[in-house]
């Protein structure tokens, strides 16, 4: 079970997320770049970026497999297929279909002398097949999911504030995708996503707290052990960097965790956040600062739909509940739990 668990949970997801970033965020990046006047290059660079999100997942999840370089070159249609037919469940879509299209083309990958046909045809055939009569059904529970999280944050925005701000801030520091999580789970309110609503938006700005909250808190309570290097890796690259330190001691994961359980309310009560951003935006937190500039530019493109206007309340409350609040609440946190002796110096050491 553990090695099931390493195979598919951690490796696969793992590599997953480095084909979403190496495409679709990437790609978002550049769109932003491309919104600056006289740059509108980068905006198309970022689009034919963005349109290969599927296929980069698919070799990804090829590759963290050990397939074979035909069984690999194949995970690109059927990353493609599975991306295209899930809708709002796509990356889930292409993380089930191309596992299973993957392992079945190895099954038959070198067992012939026409591999260069086999080998392709049968991972082509059974990816393409599940994503046309499955893929539509991730799609469609996924939808359910979101519809009820932007219910959720309607009824009760504290609570939904607190749970999502944590859970996703988690998944952000874990080996998996937060990223493509928020991109399956549509958090945004931006209307360019089907089912799209205000709750989803709240949604959406809880995650964007709770993914800050992890990495700048891992970045500043590690500052005595790991410095400056350390600081820029957690603070600006991710946090996941940590997780060998916690599998050591699970305590030094308290601090940043309740951080996040404080600033996602304050962020969806308090401050009326709401991310009207791209989705993938919300499962980023401060790397590449891309969790708060997707906000920023969510509240300024109005083609997302967001009519409201922006306060300086909404900049105050961006900057406290990204920046400021994370690292003054993980540090009181953490003082905390070293006063108890349950962190001690150096468990928080990387390996830069």
């Amino acid at each position: 079970m553990k090695r099931l668990v390493k195979r598919y949970l951690i490796d696969a997801m793992g590599s997953m997320a480095l084909g979403l970033f190496a495409s679709l965020l990437i790609g978002t990046i550049f769109g932003a770049i491309g919104m600056i006047p006289h740059l509108e290059i980068f905006a198309t660079i970022g689009n034919f970026a963005k349109a290969m999100a599927g296929p980069a997942m698919g070799v990804a999840i090829a590759y963290s497999l050990g397939a074979h370089p035909l069984v690999m070159f194949s995970a690109a249609a059927v990353g493609y297929a599975a991306n295209a037919e899930g809708g709002a469940g796509g990356p889930f879509a292409v993380f089930l279909i191309a596992i299973i299209a993957v392992e079945i083309g190895m099954l038959v990958s070198k067992k012939t002398k026409i591999d260069i046909i086999v080998t392709p045809f049968v991972t082509i055939f059974v990816g393409g097949i599940l994503s046309v009569f499955i893929a539509p059904y991730i799609g469609i529970g996924v939808g359910y999911i979101s519809k009820f999280i932007g219910w959720a944050a309607m009824q009760a925005p504290f609570v939904t504030g607190v749970i999502v701000s944590v859970v996703i801030g988690m998944v952000l520091t874990l080996p998996i995708s937060s990223a493509a999580i928020c991109h399956g789970l549509a958090l945004t309110g931006s209307i360019a996503v089907a089912g799209s609503s205000e709750g989803l938006a709240i949604a959406g700005a809880a995650a964007v707290a709770g993914c800050c909250a992890q990495m700048v808190g891992f970045a500043v309570i590690s500052f005595r052990e790991n410095k400056w290097g350390g600081l820029l890796s957690q603070g600006i690259g991710t946090s996941m960097l940590q997780v060998p330190n916690i599998v050591k001691n699970p305590c030094i994961w308290l601090a940043p965790t309740l951080a996040s359980a404080i600033t996602g309310p304050l962020a969806v009560c308090v401050f009326d956040l709401k991310m009207y951003g791209i989705a993938i935006n919300s499962g980023m937190g401060t790397c590449g600062l891309l969790g708060p500039i997707g906000m920023i530019l969510g509240w300024y493109d109005k083609t997302n739909g967001y009519t409201g206007d922006v306060t300086a309340l909404h900049w105050i409350g961006l900057i406290l509940v990204c920046f400021i609040l994370p690292a003054v609440l993980s540090l009181a946190f953490d003082w905390i739990f070293r006063k108890l002796k349950l962190v001690k110096d150096g468990d928080m050491k990387l390996e830069l």
